[in-house]
């Protein structure tokens, strides 16, 4: 099988694709062949050896994918073959086929298509658990999302809405506001020409922010942790910008907010009924047509250096895809 190979920590430009043994599926586990698969911000870490994991190499990056069950191991049901999954792992997506434990697999809605479901698992799991398990977000609350246009900040402002909230998104250019109004945000500041501490408390009548959701860190935590409202909740999502910032403790004090961290991916080790719960709710609506995912572009599975440039470079908005 083919697969894109990191084999040395580097640029995405490092990255090679070869010819690789097919691997086998062991007793309690499936085979994959994989379809489409999902590129996000922390493979770009991965292959960069910036991420808090670290593989083996070689290693393929890729933390999530959807295709078709085709191997069973010893003790799974037959039964489950030619049925189409999805999967988030934590590395090897970008090849042609993996192997994973029987019960990873999340069976797909029959209307999704294999490139919306490789990139949707992370962005709306990740949105969906921040704002309802972490970030306790309500009907009518303001809820600031901050790298509005990308995946999981698109993701935000769609269930936002669709939560009740009222959306104020920031991005930082008018043409990623733009299709962030598309999905539901009511306002928007450019943080690339306005000034995000004035713009929040303009829109919000000096109140600030009940929740921000904040996938990028940074200068712009900076400026918006300081617009939170009282008893706000503050959403850690990463450090996009690349600085990873400090909050003054005398700001949660005085606002009695709160600093709140999102580590989806752990919840599947931690309490994997969390994050597979969200997932459920999320296909659910998305079935009912209440969730529309924005796929940007997709690349074939040669170009993904090029795709991951594209994400490093901040230029996606909504979702970029691999597709074999």
């Amino acid at each position: 099988m083919r697969a894109v190979l990191c084999e040395a920590f580097g640029a995405p430009e490092s990255l090679v694709v070869s010819d690789v043994p097919s691997p086998l599926a062991g007793a309690g586990q499936v085979k994959i062949r994989v379809r489409a698969a999902g590129v996000n911000f922390p493979d770009a870490l991965l292959v960069q050896g910036l991420y808090q994991l670290k593989p083996p190499l070689p290693f393929s990056p890729g933390l999530e994918v959807a295709g078709e069950i085709c191997e069973v191991g010893a003790g799974v049901d037959p039964a489950r073959l030619g049925a189409r999954m999805m999967a988030i792992l934590p590395y090897g997506g970008f090849a042609e086929e993996v192997v994973l434990p029987a019960s990873a697999p999340i069976l797909l809605p029959g209307t999704m298509p294999f490139a919306v479901a490789a990139g949707f698992g992370l962005a709306y799991g990740t949105a969906h658990v921040a704002l309802v398990q972490r970030g306790r977000l309500q009907a009518d609350e303001t809820l600031l999302v901050l790298g509005a246009a990308g995946g999981v900040g698109l993701a935000a402002v769609e269930l936002g809405a669709l939560l009740g909230a009222r959306v104020i998104a920031g991005a930082s250019t008018d043409e990623k506001l733009a299709l962030a109004s598309r999905y539901g945000a009511t306002d928007c500041i450019n943080y690339s020409r306005e000034n995000l501490r004035e713009r929040i408390i303009g829109l919000t009548d000096g109140r600030g922010a009940d929740v921000v959701f904040d996938p990028v860190g940074g200068d712009l935590f900076d400026q918006a942790v300081r617009r939170i409202a009282w008893e706000g909740r503050y959403l850690v999502i990463g450090f996009a910008s690349g600085r990873i910032p400090a909050l003054p403790a005398n700001i949660a004090l005085l606002k009695n907010a709160s600093l709140v961290g999102v580590y989806w991916g752990a919840y599947w080790e931690k309490d994997a009924s969390v994050a597979r719960d969200s997932l459920a709710q999320l296909q659910a609506w998305y079935a009912d047509g209440r969730l529309r995912p924005h796929i940007q572009q997709t690349f074939p599975l040669d170009e993904a250096s090029q795709a991951l440039r594209m994400l490093m470079e901040r230029r996606a908005q909504g979702k970029i895809v691999l597709t074999l």
